[in-house]
């Protein structure tokens, strides 16, 4: 009769399977607190505003600067139309003005204060002043 000889190495893959479960279950309970605590916590949107390819082109053509100050006021302005519920918003104060999609948080074009004068506004749902 033949004897069966143990399969050398067996401990190691009981080890590994022993660490895994511990893993897992320390993985998962480890991850469902931090969900449930950023589900807890109050959420803090932010608008991050960006300018297409276009809008930048035209901005650098009017000679409209796009500066960190701007670039807060734009969205702080995004901010004020998304808790209204406009999609595409006038952002402008006296000297330019600014079409942004809300949703996206895309300036789409910028106009100068002589552009302004001569411009109808179309396709947009809202106007924000800029602060």
């Amino acid at each position: 009769m033949e004897r069966i000889t143990p399969i050398e190495g067996l401990g190691q893959v009981e080890q590994v399977q022993q660490v895994r479960r511990r893993d897992a279950a320390g993985g998962f309970g480890a991850l469902l607190r931090r969900e449930l605590t950023q589900a807890a916590a109050p959420a803090e949107e932010s608008f991050a505003i960006a300018f297409t390819k276009h809008a930048r082109t035209r901005a650098q053509q009017r000679g409209i600067e796009v500066t960190p100050a701007l670039m807060g006021q734009l969205a702080d302005s995004v901010e004020r139309a998304s808790a209204k519920g406009a999609t595409n918003i006038l952002a402008f104060d006296a000297t330019r003005a600014f079409i942004i999609n809300v949703p996206h948080g895309r300036v789409i074009t910028t106009m100068s204060q002589e552009e302004m004068q001569e411009n109808i506004f179309t396709n947009i749902d809202g106007a924000v002043l800029l602060k």
